[in-house]
């Protein structure tokens, strides 16, 4: 298959590994959000209260920040294969200790444990990232990311009627298993079906693991600054577990756990260092050189818009239904359906967004929907209830369109910096949308909903300047073979 054919339609070639990887994540994001449409019957059936649902829903999050940067470690090492192959059979036997958990201490531990899945994302982009040429990254990113995202919706849909099938109160248990029965068979399918890189290509592997190579002595400083967010908010994710919070840790619990995480902080600065000592105090060759504020920038893209998209959607059914209930009879389903059209958007967006940044540059495209990001939370900040239903729907479409856009544009870039860390890089990337996440989803607990919307503008206008400043991916990336010779990857 040449390089300038791209056929969605053809299933031989890089584009049998795309739709194999695609599949991959949203089978991951199925388990992962398993739990979702079926709370309310998972909550009656084990007598739990609204705090220990609300316990739950947080630690479906609390892992995947360092599992993704964790992920992004492995997949660089072992490759995608074995990397994506592992994470799903592993993935599967929590899923099958929440299906058939009889207490809330198991069934938040399984939940606990299941946040790592989440982090499968990070490996089908350095798949990805491998298969497709420079001019094709970024629609082949945001196909994969888009289509397997909707795995979360798919969950939604799907699994209330598994669950009716199955009857009885007990039809989740059988239903929650029945995802991860799925996964465990597909981890042996993408095993057999799939190989890290086309035929005749190098697989280059960092050079040292347990953190990202930089090239100067700023980017280390600059690297050791941005790890920092990453950290503080597990700090907050233990805050809300905490008596400040829904009560699942007892003080002196999440003393020890925030001890816990400073320390692991400490000893990842101690990694970076480590990793990068041996060349970061000496000048490094301008052809193995590149800049760390490519990454930090795809960071700050990245909580934006995936970041934003995580804490919208948790809070959009519940403000829908809030501002018009009264005045034009709004139900609770009905709010629900029209919470979920932020999400609906992933399917088309984040690929046109990819699309867009093939064909018209990484830097305008991120420029572009990071003013759509800025603009539509500025204008969805004025929504009120006397507003028609149809209007406020219109206007929350648009801002989805550019937040799904945006997630397309960040990844269509992410392969380009440096080939041998893309699994690092993207991990970073990815946790980075889970701290925005916690951050907007926090700041929405201490003010209302106008007043969130309009923080997330605000974060969105710091990002946008921020985006000027990267550099459009242009020549090529420089690898180096084990034979020690030079191999030079388009990047544009």
């Amino acid at each position: 298959m040449s390089n300038a054919n791209f056929n969605l339609l053809s299933f031989s070639g890089r584009m049998k590994i795309l739709h194999m990887t695609w599949l991959a994540f949203f089978i991951s994001f199925v388990v992962w959000f398993n739990h979702a449409p079926l709370m309310l019957v998972i909550g009656k059936t084990l007598n739990l209260d609204d705090s220990q649902i609300k316990t739950i829903l947080i630690l479906n999050v609390a892992l995947t920040i360092p599992a993704r940067i964790a992920i992004g470690i492995l997949v660089d090492k072992f490759g995608p294969k074995r990397t994506y192959s592992i994470l799903l059979g592993m993935g599967s036997l929590p899923c099958f200790m929440f299906a058939f958990a009889e207490t809330f201490e198991q069934l938040a531990l399984a939940r606990f444990l299941l946040g790592f899945i989440g982090a499968g994302f990070v490996i089908g982009i350095r798949m990805v990232g491998e298969w497709f040429p420079a001019r094709q990254i970024g629609i082949a990113e945001g196909i994969y990311g888009g289509w397997g995202n909707f795995g979360s919706a798919a969950a939604s849909g799907a699994l209330p009627m598994i669950a009716l099938l199955f009857g009885g109160d007990e039809g989740w248990r059988y239903a929650v298993a029945s995802t991860g029965v799925i996964a465990l068979v597909y981890a042996f399918v993408y095993y057999f079906s799939v190989t890290d890189t086309p035929k005749g290509s190098t697989y280059f592997k960092p050079k040292k693991s347990g953190a990202m190579e930089v090239t100067s002595i700023g980017d280390l400083i600059f690297y050791i600054v941005m790890t920092i967010p990453l950290y503080a908010t597990l700090s907050v994710l233990t805050w809300k577990l905490s008596s400040a919070g829904v009560h699942l840790l007892s003080g002196i619990a999440a003393y020890y756990i925030h001890a816990a995480i400073w320390v692991l902080f400490l000893y990842n600065v101690y990694k970076i260092y480590h990793v990068n000592k041996d060349h970061v105090f000496r000048p490094v060759e301008a052809i193995h050189q590149y800049k760390f504020k490519q990454v930090a920038i795809l960071n700050l893209s990245y909580l934006i818009t995936f970041g934003s998209e995580l804490a919208v959607v948790s809070m959009l059914p519940l403000f829908f239904f809030n501002t018009f209930h009264e005045t034009q009879g709004v139900t609770m389903v009905q709010a629900g359906l029209l919470g979920g059209s932020f999400a609906f958007m992933n399917m088309v967006a984040r690929p046109g967004g990819g699309w867009f940044s093939d064909r018209y540059g990484r830097k305008l495209s991120l420029t572009i929907v990071a003013a759509g990001v800025l603009i539509g939370f500025l204008c969805m900040s004025q929504i009120t209830s006397s507003w028609p239903v149809s209007g406020a729907v219109g206007i929350t479409l648009a801002c989805s369109f550019f937040v799904q856009a945006g997630c397309g544009t960040v990844f269509a870039m992410v392969p380009l910096i440096k080939r041998r860390m893309t699994g690092q890089i993207a991990g970073m990337v990815g946790a980075y949308g889970n701290v925005g996440g916690v951050m907007f989803l926090t700041v929405l607990s201490f003010v209302t909903p106008a007043e969130f919307f309009l923080v997330i503008g605000a974060v969105a206008f710091f990002v946008l300047i921020a985006v000027q400043f990267i550099d459009e991916p242009k020549g090529h990336m420089v690898e180096i073979q084990e034979d020690g010779s030079i191999e030079m990857i388009e990047v544009n």
